[in-house]
């Protein structure tokens, strides 16, 4: 039976034993090699199954609605994307970091520009998808605009345009999750973690558990997106000036102004310093991770909200942290110790100034070889009086901050709104 007759039985299943499933076209991935064709490309697509090299497929979360729509009939599962003239307008890499097995285990480097990085491949056959794009864009934000007429921010035609636009490259990146490596930064044995990633997504991949051959999982989360302000390539120059700010996911606040946080807060200021930066002939970059909630979800963290504010002496600074333990069993689950990969996609190896008040992302970054010179918090006058419960918590939790934090006494006077 051929490849394209066995591609068409769609409600054909071969269950996931490891025995009928290696074949000769799938290809090895040595991670960390020196070279792309070294390490070998990840092949997670569906139209040729002998020929995958992973667990999982691309798209991350959005799996499911390609799914449904192969299921309605509006999207063909044997489908190639067309990859012409979709490279990256400018270059990213590569750099040390790339082949250390170590620096990236849940970013593939070569997952950028696969079809010219795999061209022999694909002329082969392969059907090699991107897991990284990058594109060219401008920004236009209110808060940058108020920037600009305050005098913060000047327009120089090449960052900032003359009608307020900011010129930024934005970089898309799905995750990619070398489970040896996964496990090594969690301290734990890599059979432990394929045991627990079954069990706790109900048994969503059992390659998990019966393809110890397969190293590379696409797990069906969100991607991260890189936003860069000035030259790409100077990121990876420790001598030119770098900010940063590392941002994890609150689409109440970022996309929609909700007040009880100061998430859009701390990413414009963010962005307006690393497009000051750029200006004045360093870079800046915003990292964007999809983390909604601490990893807990909008729902839980709905119910965090609700939870803080009935509750007996209203929503207090003294309290802030314990309804989320109460609601979802634990404070955060955002566990930073992937979030310098990109960092390291980028050839970073120092940041000059950190936009991030979380001893977390902090510990993360130092952790992964990467020096941080200065770190910045969100000033006084840009936290929303809603959001005055947040920032006192984090300040008496610890968090960085240069300001002394208040006494228990006093924190139960920080008070938020009640529901209305």
């Amino acid at each position: 039976m051929s490849e394209a007759d066995f591609t068409k039985r769609s409600n054909h299943v071969i269950l996931a034993s490891q025995g009928n499933l290696k074949h000769k076209e799938t290809l090895p991935v040595h991670w960390g090699a020196q070279t792309p064709l070294g390490r070998g490309p990840i092949v997670a697509s569906s139209t040729n199954s002998k020929a995958r090299n992973a667990i999982g497929t691309h798209g991350g979360s959005y799996t499911v609605y390609r799914a449904l729509s192969i299921a309605s009939g509006k999207f063909s599962s044997s489908h190639k994307p067309d990859l012409n003239n979709t490279q990256s307008p400018v270059k990213i890499g590569p750099y040390s970091q790339w082949f250390d097995a170590t620096k990236m285990v849940s970013v593939d480097p070569w997952g950028l520009d696969p079809q010219i990085h795999f061209k022999s491949l694909f002329d082969e056959g392969y059907d090699i998808r991107p897991t990284i794009a990058v594109t060219q864009a401008h920004l236009q934000l209110p808060e940058i605009a108020e920037a600009i007429e305050k005098g913060r921010i000047k327009i120089d035609g090449q960052i900032v345009r003359e009608n307020k636009d900011i010129k930024v490259t934005k970089v898309a990146i799905d995750p990619v999750w070398y489970l040896p490596g996964i496990a090594k930064r969690l301290k734990i044995e890599e059979g432990e973690l394929r045991r627990i990633l079954f069990q706790e997504t109900g048994g969503m991949y059992p390659e998990l558990i019966t393809r110890p051959d397969l190293k590379v999982c696409l797990p069906p989360i969100g991607s991260t997106t890189a936003y860069i302000f000035g030259n790409p390539v100077d990121l990876a120059n420790e001598k030119i000036e770098l900010t940063c700010r590392v941002h994890d996911e609150c689409n109440g606040s970022d996309v929609f102004g909700s007040d009880i946080c100061t998430c859009r807060p701390y990413l414009m200021y963010g962005i307006e310093d690393a497009a000051r930066t750029a200006q004045r002939g360093g870079v800046g970059i915003i990292i964007y991770y999809r983390k909604e909630g601490r990893a807990l979800g909008e729902v839980t963290k709905f119910l965090v909200y609700n939870a803080r504010k009935r509750q007996e002496g209203g929503d207090t600074a003294a309290t802030y942290f314990q309804r989320t333990q109460c609601v979802a069993g634990v404070e955060d689950a955002r566990f930073q110790e992937l979030m310098p990969d990109p960092l390291h996609f980028f050839g970073i190896s120092t940041i000059h100034n950190l936009h991030s008040m979380s001893n977390m992302k902090y510990d993360a970054i130092m952790n992964a070889g990467i020096k941080v010179m200065n770190r910045i918090s969100i000033p006084d006058h840009l936290i929303p009086q809603d959001a005055q419960v947040e920032m006192e918590a984090k300040k008496a939790a610890g968090y960085f901050n240069k300001e002394t934090p208040k006494s228990a006494d006093d924190l139960k006077k920080v008070k938020g709104r009640a529901i209305e």
